[in-house]
């Protein structure tokens, strides 16, 4: 009888200092999914305005134009959010909208011209949006983010710059002597490349803290860093002879011989180089993209233009070099069109569906923008 009075006593003593639990505690807040793009031109969708390149100027260009409505140009209908205005370009069909994931939401938050400065938390506006890495801070706040895709340092290269001297000496020399920008650019690039991918580790570091303070662990989601992709073919694979004026008449691509095949095979090869040292030394995924258009360059022996219905599996998946006057922006140009978009979206897919490691993205022979794969480096 003792210990039976004991043994009830006790937890009536205890209890009396303690509310009782809720009958029905309330259930965790589960945020709706999302999928992230940070970065530059090459994620935000610069040139998803258009399915292949063609030489008609009027209405829908063959059908390339998809900003065409039928009675005259609907911009934003492709470069969405107001991105067509302030120059950002993010396009309806951009890569982290074409993955097919199954998120409730795909996020782009990358820029045309960005540079990691505007990447990394606290660091430069761009087009009047806070640093990318900033504006991650509110998606996490209100997602639970599953991956984020980062595609940056290009431009601390000075990617551009180095399009315009190449062009600039083809344009303003003869096929038979030869002024090239190779020898010129190679050491502006190496110059720049520890600055740039010291920039690329930062804004990594930052990604990670920014998801961290929304209370997302490291294993929580994934984090990619993916390179660049060749918008121009090698010499051998161009269509259009290296004399004459056909290269920029007809095809638009205006390059030298030597400095395409120097742009495919070192310059390209050398930036993916870098950036999956920095994504290993963080600890993040790696996408290789150098090959991802391999075939479907402008110019490539193994695409045309459009001249009546834009074909994945036909035509070209990279906009072609333009000046803006005739067709779209100047800034569009040598970026993948709508189709190369579409396939890189397909290997982001196909990567959320594989362990995480380091990856290369390549089109099937003679298969459409759906066609691709991704295997382990």
């Amino acid at each position: 009888v003792l210990a039976l009075v004991v043994s009830t006593a006790g937890p009536a003593t205890a209890a009396k200092g303690r509310k009782k639990p809720p009958k029905n505690p309330p259930a965790p807040v589960e945020l709706p999914t999302a999928v992230v793009s940070l970065g530059d031109s090459y994620i935000s969708g610069e040139a998803g305005r258009w399915d292949g390149n063609s030489a008609d100027n009027d209405g829908s260009r063959d059908g390339t134009d998809r900003a065409w409505n039928g009675s005259g140009y609907d911009i934003g209908s492709v470069y969405v959010e107001g991105t067509d205005s302030n120059g950002c370009h993010r396009s309806d069909v951009a890569d982290i909208h074409s993955t097919g994931i199954a998120v409730d939401a795909t996020i782009n938050l990358a820029c045309s011209g960005a540079q990691t400065a505007n990447v990394r938390s606290g660091g430069t506006p761009q087009n009047g949006y806070a640093p990318q890495a900033d504006q991650l801070a509110g998606v996490a706040a209100t997602h639970d983010v599953e991956m984020v895709v980062l595609s940056i340092g290009g431009n601390d290269l000075g990617f551009s710059d180095i399009i315009i001297s190449c062009t600039t000496d083809w344009f303003t020399s003869p096929w038979w002597w030869k002024n090239t920008c190779a020898g010129d650019e190679q050491p502006n690039v190496d110059a720049r490349i520890p600055a740039a991918m010291a920039g690329v580790a930062a804004s990594i570091d930052d990604i990670r803290s920014t998801l961290s303070a929304a209370g997302q662990a490291p294993g929580s989601y994934r984090l990619v860093v993916r390179s660049y992709p060749s918008p121009i073919p090698r010499a051998s694979e161009n269509r259009y002879p290296e004399s004459g004026w056909s290269r920029w008449d007809d095809g638009g691509c205006p390059f030298w011989n030597s400095d395409a095949d120097w742009a495919r095979d070192s310059l390209v090869p050398q930036i993916s180089d870098a950036l999956r040292a920095v994504a290993a030394s963080k600890g993040a995924e790696f996408l290789d993209m150098q090959d991802s258009m391999q075939g479907r360059e402008v110019c490539s022996t193994q695409r045309s233009h459009v001249t009546s219905s834009p074909s994945g599996a036909q035509h070209e998946w990279i906009r072609w070099l333009n000046t803006g006057y005739n067709q779209g922006d100047a800034q569009e140009s040598l970026h993948p069109n709508a189709f190369g978009q579409r396939a890189a979206g397909r290997c982001l897919g196909l990567l959320a569906g594989v362990p995480a490691g380091e990856y290369t993205c390549t089109p099937t022979a003679g298969g459409s923008p759906t066609d691709m794969a991704v295997s382990p480096i």
